[in-house]
């Protein structure tokens, strides 16, 4: 099949302004709560956009951590590349796509780095080898080969082998996207699917349809 006849038909659901939440951060809530029992595979992982002093726009994959009125979190190597760009320019975009049920939800806000303390707690309940693993990987850094990472692996084993609760490195730690604007997409039929776009404003959210 050429790709360009590749594509899938919408008909999983709808959404609209009666059923909606008014507040963006319960709409979001509903749906994750959704796809999470949906079983949609990595139900928490996000395309996370930034963009380089030049302006060139980058994006990857990270997984949201926690959510709440205040923001969306996640957390990174404080020298990686997305760190770097968010120290220049500390906005970013997040998008959550979630096939089986047909839905995307887009995020825009700007960036700031949670507490230590947060930083912290959140470390402390990782898998002991990711912990190792924060401490040894330069992220973002040009590296010789897989034997050099796995080098430093090993150094960082041994230099934390008497102790079972590595603490958090001071280059690793997590950020927050306060969210200006949050928009819900439903795959619908004939493509004109359904986007309502939710904005923060002083006395709330504000919330208006798109056309698809």
């Amino acid at each position: 099949m050429s790709i360009s006849q590749a594509r899938s038909e919408y008909q999983h659901g709808e959404l609209n302004e009666q059923s909606a939440a008014q507040d963006a951060i319960e709409q979001f809530s509903r749906w994750f709560d959704e796809a999470r029992a949906a079983q949609v595979s990595e139900v928490n992982a996000m395309s996370l956009a930034t963009a380089s002093a030049s302006g060139q726009p980058t994006a990857r994959i990270v997984l949201l951590k926690d959510f709440d009125a205040a923001g969306f979190v996640f957390y990174t190597n404080y020298e990686s590349r997305k760190a770097r760009e968010l120290q220049h320019r500390p906005l970013a975009c997040a998008l959550f796509f979630w096939p089986e049920l047909q839905r995307q939800v887009r995020i825009e806000g700007e960036v700031t780095r949670v507490s230590p303390q947060q930083s912290d707690l959140y470390f402390s309940q990782r898998p002991l080898e990711a912990r190792l693993g924060a401490w040894a990987s330069p992220q973002s850094q040009p590296i010789a080969d897989r034997a050099q990472l796995e080098a430093r692996l090993d150094q960082v084993r041994a230099r934390f082998s008497a102790r079972t609760d590595p603490p958090r490195p001071p280059h690793w730690g997590g950020y927050r996207i306060a969210p200006a604007s949050i928009e819900f997409w439903q795959g619908r039929a004939a493509r004109l699917h359904d986007r309502l776009l939710y904005t923060r404003q002083a006395d709330g959210w504000h919330r208006i349809r798109l056309a698809p």
